[in-house]
């Protein structure tokens, strides 16, 4: 398709799916919102994930045992979130999603929506609802010619001709464009491309919107909405109940936290309330690897999410206002979690005080965060009492930093910011409006 490019098309925006994604499901309904409101025609395109190149591959039973498993301690944590974390909004608007028994290959349905795709709006979305709902209630076999041919017809599409470009045409189309989309830096679904620019997820639905208004106003920050339907079901429950209620886990050496502090703060501030702040040390960023030519494809994918991850930080910091320097310096952020407990424990009033300064000063390279007398120095500056604070490094803080991140980790916290409302875990500020949605007694979202 010499014709085709992943990051221009004559639609105002362009979205990439991938049948076989939870998120691009849940992100379904809300991205036709926009289509609706704006009187807009999306370019809907599919992007076939390789999952096991980047996350590894298992197999359960019909029962959800794992029978065949090919990922990493570090892998399953992250995919077991991303399930519940899915299922939780799926289920608050009234979706089925049941986890899959395997890695599916979606490669049939995303020639069967190329198929839709060309006869007409109607005919392409009603394609895209019947796999969606039927395959994540493990009612239709996306790997079936049969079951395709089925969807189409009964979503109003023509059929004559379609075996034939299925295992023809279509198929060699769509083998194309996979590659050219992903050569493009296109990784994950649901992907967004409007002016040129990439937004990889649903969180940024309210960039999408902005950027269509015209920019009226200011730059709206990412998160998730749309699922004020029913009553709340958790799935995401803590297995430590003696965690606080009401906790968020930060680690300085994260920009994500740092992008973070200003949304909580507003939170706290709307709300009345305030959170239990504790620290939680992860691991930092990972550099993304120079382009080697003998890479393969789980190795290019990572390169290539960790690029679009530092530019997606950087371009939501400059809306903040906020200095970054190197998202990659790994340094011990032990000492300055350990100021955050004393400061709890000896002046809590200053503890934002604190926060807001260690992260000012660490992001502009103002303070090292690793020395004791620096942030002994930070610590005097806002008034917090000293008494006691060097013995308390070694010693004690130590101790009470250690208890703190094993509880924390062991009641489901491995990223931040992590926030702990009602027993259930959040990862990433996107969450802030569920958060709220929360602790205001699940009232219904305004419309936005």
């Amino acid at each position: 398709m010499t014709d085709f490019d992943p990051l221009r098309s004559e639609r105002r925006l362009i979205v990439y799916i991938d049948f076989k994604s939870p998120y691009a499901y849940i992100a379904k309904d809300p991205t036709y919102a926009i289509e609706d409101q704006f009187g807009i025609e999306i370019d809907w395109r599919p992007l076939t994930l390789d999952i096991p190149s980047y996350l590894g591959s298992a197999r359960l039973d019909p029962h959800g045992k794992v029978i065949e498993n090919n990922r990493t301690p570090q892998q399953w944590s992250g995919v077991k979130y991303a399930y519940r974390d899915a299922r939780r909004y799926a289920t608050l608007r009234g979706l089925t999603l049941r986890g899959t028994e395997k890695i599916w290959d979606s490669s049939l349905a995303g020639i069967g929506m190329q198929w839709a795709k060309q006869q007409g709006r109607s005919v392409l979305r009603g394609y895209i609802d019947r796999v969606f709902e039927r395959f994540w209630k493990r009612e239709l076999d996306i790997e079936d010619p049969r079951v395709i041919e089925a969807v189409l017809a009964e979503a109003g599409a023509a059929l004559d001709g379609f075996a034939a470009y299925r295992s023809g045409d279509g198929r060699v189309s769509h083998a194309a464009i996979q590659q050219q989309i992903f050569a493009a830096g296109v990784f994950g679904v649901p992907s967004y491309v409007i002016d040129g620019q990439l937004f990889f997820g649903r969180e940024h639905l309210p960039m999408v919107r902005w950027l269509l208004r015209g920019k009226r106003g200011a730059a709206p920050d990412i998160a998730y909405r749309h699922f004020a339907v029913t009553d709340s079901v958790s799935n995401s429950a803590l297995a430590d109940p003696l965690v606080d209620p009401l906790t968020v886990c930060i680690d300085f050496k994260n920009p994500k936290c740092y992008l973070a502090l200003q949304p909580t703060y507003a939170l706290e501030a709307e709300l009345g309330v305030e959170f239990d702040w504790l620290p939680l040390l992860v691991s930092p960023l990972s550099r993304p690897r120079e382009s080697q030519s003998d890479e393969d494809r789980g190795t290019r994918h990572r390169r290539i999410r960790a690029q679009y991850y530092e530019h997606d930080i950087r371009r939501y910091a400059r809306s903040y206002g906020l200095e970054l320097a190197d998202l990659y310096r790994a340094p011990d952020a032990s000492i300055a979690s350990i100021g955050l407990l004393w400061v709890k424990e000896r002046s809590p009033a200053a503890r934002r005080a604190y926060v807001d300064l260690v992260f000012k000063r660490y992001w502009s390279e103002q303070l090292n965060i690793e020395a004791a007398d620096e942030i002994g120095a930070l610590l005097r500056e806002i008034g917090v009492d000293m008494a006691g604070w060097s013995a308390y490094v070694g010693g004690a803080g130590r101790e009470a930093l250690d208890a703190t991140c094993t509880r924390l980790r062991d009641a489901g916290l491995f990223d931040v910011p992590g926030y702990i409302v009602e027993n259930e875990i959040f990862f990433g500020r996107q969450h802030l409006p569920m958060i709220r949605w929360i602790l205001s007694g699940r009232r219904d979202e305004p419309p936005i």
